[in-house]
């Protein structure tokens, strides 16, 4: 089993093909070897120049360690456990592999390198042999939208019998500006995707998994229903919780992930519970949810992420803003909705990502936008932690699900941005409520909801942070839970809203009081 991935700088580029290795973390100069549960994987370098640099993965399976431990009873025990494609082909096998021999590059981490390893670099990759029961097209539907060039050519079953004709094996190569990391979680979803089976049981703990490595590009994609259904073994219910999850992360209603619960769904507990079958396509799939769409059943709860945005919306006109900054805005999401509210005159969005903006510029269609309405909003690329003049003197801050994103020592310098040197008549902050944490039935104790996040914070030491930095500030603040609470561990997200004081009386000591606490 092979993966070959490929780097050749641009002409004039600072950096040489052979950084490839300090972002793979795998030095060109050695060939290394790490045992996995069913082999052993290896990493060598085929080429390492300057201008080309070429790191192959080359997995042995060892087909007695593969079968170890399965009872005689179990449906697939036979000699076709021994006499397979399991060691040839690009499956899960090769997908847990590259998660655990390029687990930092997965990560996107790169202490050496980290500018690099947030470039997109012009990569090829390689895979020789890929299952793929829906052919050339089924590859191309998949990975294009990802902004990969996909050369797909079907393997004939024997070349010394060509009128026996092509296998359901791919030959793939993918052609792209795309980064590593990006790259990297492409092929560690989409390989077992392709392949349609995986070589474990699927738990619930798949979805943590499939959001992991999807949670930046699994939303948008236009086969993301049928990605997830493979991904996690057409159980239906782990499809439905990771689309609302990939749903929260990326503030869009679970409706529009088809995240909600089909009518006459069937219990899963099997793996059986989807109507799909095993050589389903894409197109299959889109013709399938059409027609499923006419049994969907209506929530009339709004989702946790619509909930969120109705209360800064509230909380902002409780304020009396009418010019907005939203900090860490993101793709966009909240930036929508307050353009459709023509309270606020004047919106501006600020984020570290170029790339977030430059995809909320795409989805707000700033150039289709009336003249008059594109001219209220403004997006800025800038740093939280860092000062910006720019953004002194508006009404009203907005930090929605931004600061559990910042590592905690660098909370200071964001709190020093904010609340002095920005210091808008008032500010919103939401942040998850680790308490809540124990009701998501497919989160692990111990883990945050998303990889991203630095901390996750109960309601006290929220409060006390709230408190203290209003108190250094002059702010008086409030507190007010978002989403349905449970009455043990609070509501799933907390939001504090802090209000400058009339008179900038540095002495003021800051007030709380918590709205629906329990």
């Amino acid at each position: 089993m092979l993966l070959t991935i490929t780097c050749t700088p641009p002409d004039g580029a600072a950096w040489p093909a052979t950084d490839l290795g300090f972002l793979l973390h795998k030095n060109p100069d050695r060939v290394q070897a790490f045992e996995q549960s069913y082999g052993t994987a290896h990493v060598v370098y085929p080429e390492a120049t300057a201008a080309r640099c070429t790191a192959a993965l080359v997995l042995e399976i060892d087909p007695i360690r593969l079968v170890r431990g399965r009872s005689g009873g179990t449906p697939d025990f036979s000699l076709g456990q021994y006499v397979n494609d399991r060691p040839y082909a690009a499956s899960s096998l090769l997908s847990v592999a590259i998660g655990a021999v390029f687990r930092t590059a997965l990560h996107g981490r790169c202490t050496l390198r980290p500018e690099l390893a947030e470039t997109a670099l012009p990569l090829r990759i390689a895979l020789p042999a890929v299952p793929c029961r829906g052919g050339a097209e089924v590859a191309e539907r998949v990975f294009a939208p990802l902004g990969w060039t996909v050369t797909a050519t079907p393997l004939p079953l024997d070349p010394a019998f060509p009128e026996w004709g092509d296998s359901h094996y791919l030959r793939v190569e993918l052609s792209g500006t795309v980064r590593l990391a990006d790259a990297l979680s492409h092929l560690y979803v989409l390989l077992p995707v392709l392949d349609g089976a995986k070589h474990y049981w699927v738990a619930a703990d798949e979805v943590d998994k499939l959001i992991r490595a999807g949670g930046g590009w699994l939303a948008e994609h236009p086969e993301r229903g049928w990605i997830a259904r493979r991904y996690l073994a057409r159980r239906q219910s782990l499809v439905r919780t990771a689309l609302a999850r990939l749903a929260e992360v990326e503030e869009v209603e679970p409706e529009a992930l088809d995240a909600v619960e089909e009518a006459g769904d069937e219990s899963d507990s099997n793996g059986v519970g989807s109507t799909l079958e095993v050589s389903e396509t894409p197109s299959t799939a889109s013709q399938v949810a059409e027609i499923d769409n006419t049994t969907k059943t209506t929530r009339n709860t709004p989702s946790l992420a619509v909930t969120r945005r109705a209360a800064v919306r509230a909380a902002l006109h409780e304020a009396g803003a009418r010019r907005v900054l939203d900090l860490g805005c993101g793709e966009g999401v909240l930036l929508r909705e307050l353009l459709s509210d023509k309270t606020f005159t004047e919106i501006v969005g600020v984020d570290v990502s170029m790339r977030a903006l430059h995809i909320a510029e795409r989805k707000l269609r700033l150039e289709r936008m009336p003249e008059r309405v594109a001219q209220r909003l403004t997006l800025r690329q800038g740093a939280l932690t860092y000062t910006d003049a720019r953004l002194r003197g508006y009404d009203a801050a907005v930090l929605m699900e931004v600061i559990e994103h910042v590592d905690l020592p660098r909370l200071g310098a964001l709190e020093h941005a904010v609340f002095a040197a920005a210091a808008p008549g008032a500010v919103l902050v939401t942040t998850p409520n680790a308490e809540f944490n124990v009701r998501y039935e497919t989160l692990a104790a111990g883990t945050f909801r998303h990889v991203d996040h630095r901390f996750e914070w109960t309601r006290a030491e929220f409060a006390a942070w709230a408190d203290a930095v209003a108190a250094r500030h002059g702010y008086t603040v409030r507190f007010v839970p978002i989403g349905a609470p449970d009455p043990e561990f609070g509501a799933p997200t907390q939001m504090a809203v802090f209000t400058k004081n009339e008179f900038n009386n540095t002495e003021v000591t800051a007030t709380s009081t918590r709205e629906g606490a329990a």
